[in-house]
Order: structure tokens, then sequence, then C-alpha cells
């Protein structure tokens, strides 16, 4: 079963996705019909002074059980919002994570040091899965020893990807033209395993749907 655990693209019924939605569009998709998961959050690139109200309408958002994860969310040093700001409305949304039992969809530029304290403060009961990831290995093993998942896509770095365990490896497409199945089959390949044997995506869905496979 592929899944694509993080995307941009258009829904694509071959395979099971989460698509990524703004808390403004969220309001108009999710009363569509259709089958689709969604992911919803307030990125970190577009915190203002309106985020504060943004929280309050992605915590009346979270009761639909289309929306499968919360982001993407977290921390960037390139935003235009100074860090104590981010790290505030990170925070609500780690919170809302627990709260609605959602695992977390993370955006995270530069500030590992900061996410990984604030998950030693805050002691999350829910998968966090950091989206994208390119770093090189010694920061993969500090992410992953801080008890988060990585999820891979286009672009990554092997020796990352070699180290880190299979219950810890999540697939995504996020903007990429390249199709969700070749990207399994480039990451399988430098694990020198199977497609199939990267199960972390269907085993979260399972938790998420009770049963992937009506989804």
């Amino acid at each position: 079963m592929l899944v694509d655990i993080h995307t941009h693209n258009q829904y694509n019924s071959a395979y099971l996705s989460i698509i990524n939605l703004d808390i403004d569009d969220a309001h108009r998709i999710l009363t569509s019909e259709g089958n689709e998961l969604f992911s919803v959050g307030l990125h970190p690139w577009y915190i203002d002074g309106n985020s504060p109200k943004k929280i309050l309408e992605l915590e009346k958002l979270l009761i639909n059980t289309k929306i499968a994860c919360i982001g993407e969310c977290g921390l960037d040093k390139n935003s235009k919002a100074p860090l104590p700001p981010q790290i505030e409305i990170f925070r609500k949304q780690i919170e809302l994570s627990e709260i609605f039992h959602k695992p977390l969809i993370i955006h995270c530029v530069g500030c590992f040091n900061e996410l990984i304290m604030l998950r030693k403060e805050m002691n999350p009961l829910q998968l966090w899965i950091i989206h994208g990831f390119r770093g090189k290995s010694e920061l993969a093993q500090q992410v992953l020893k801080s008890g988060c998942s990585l999820s891979f896509g286009e672009h990554y770095n092997e020796e990352s990807v070699r180290l880190t365990p299979i219950d810890k490896l999540f697939i995504e497409t996020d903007e990429s033209s390249l199709s969700i199945d070749l990207i399994y089959k480039n990451i399988a390949s430098v694990k020198n395993i199977n497609s199939d044997e990267i199960n972390a995506g269907s085993k979260l869905l399972e938790q998420i749907t009770g049963n992937p496979s009506q989804i």
C-alpha cells in the first residue's frame, strides 16, 4: 500500500494520501463529498498578528474526521516572523495535537535545537513527523533520538535514509512532480529493501481510519 504522508498535489485515488490544506481553504473543501484525508495547520511562514484567530479557527476544524494530521506547522529561521511568536503558535498546535489525538506534520528549517527542546519540555504522546527531511545523518540521529519520525521526498540525504528505522520512515511527494511510487522505489533502493516494506504510512492510516482499505 502506497501512502503519501504529505502532498500539495491533486487527489489521486490510485494511492492513499494526506493532502495539505490552508486553513482558509479548509472550510470549503472539508464540506465537499469524497473520501480524501487532509492535514491543516498554520505554517511558520504565515504567522502574523492574525495568527491567534487562525488557531481558534483550526481548533474548530479539527473535529472533522477528514483531518488526519495537523500541519504544516513548526519553526523556520527564514520566516519573516520572529522566532518567539513562531514558538508560541507551534506550541498551541502541539497542544491541539494532544487534545484531538492527531499527529503533527512538521516544517522545520534551521531550528532543530528549539524543536527538540520543545518536544522534551512538552513530552507529547502524538506522533511528530518531520516532513521533507534533507538533513545529514548526524541531524537525523538527533531528531530520531528525540522521538520524531522522518518523512522523505524527492530530495534526501542517503545516509539519513539508511539509518532511519522502518517504523519511523514516511514517504511524501510534497510539491514534487515525481510520482509517489517512484519516490518509494528510490527510497527502498537506498535501504536495499522492497517498496512494500516501507509501511509506517499504512500503519498510521490504520490507526487514523480503522481500515485504510475503505478510504
